[in-house]
């Protein structure tokens, strides 16, 4: 799942499983369709095993690997801060607005989330977040301390 949420964009591919495999290959797709002509893009995503640079050295040629990684500026939510991961307010709008049924197959699941993504994006929905740093500091104090002078 990708979330631009200051554009209104997401994308979500279903995959039969979350490998590191699975991983390169969206971060080729964020690197040579959805933003070709950046210079430099900042990810922010949470620490889940398959999210390492190494996951493109499995996927790729060497050389294709660090092509893909040279345009990629990871930036990684704390452990314990999911709260960070906008990704997951996107996923449960998906939930409540689409999968509140059985889905039979992964093809139809595929054809839904699709039908959804585009729709969401066609209204271009942001997510206003109002979690500020002061509020950060306050909740997760011991990850976050106050630098005093």
């Amino acid at each position: 799942m990708f979330s631009e949420p200051l554009a209104g964009w997401r994308h979500i591919e279903v995959t039969d499983r979350r490998t590191k495999l699975d991983y390169a290959q969206q971060m080729k797709y964020l690197v040579d369709v959805r933003y070709p002509d950046a210079a430099l893009i900042t990810v922010v995503h949470d620490q889940l095993n398959t999210h390492v640079p190494s996951s493109l050295y499995k996927a790729f040629e060497p050389a294709e690997a660090k092509r893909i990684l040279d345009k990629l500026d990871f930036h990684y939510t704390p452990k314990h801060g999911s709260w960070l991961n906008m990704a997951e307010i996107e996923l449960s709008v998906l939930a409540n607005q689409c999968l509140d049924r059985r889905i039979p197959d992964q093809q139809s699941l595929q054809r839904e989330v699709e039908a959804w993504e585009q729709k969401r994006n066609l209204d271009s929905r942001m997510i206003n977040w109002q979690f500020t740093t002061a509020d950060a500091r306050i909740k997760l104090k011991r990850l976050y301390p106050s630098i005093q002078s």
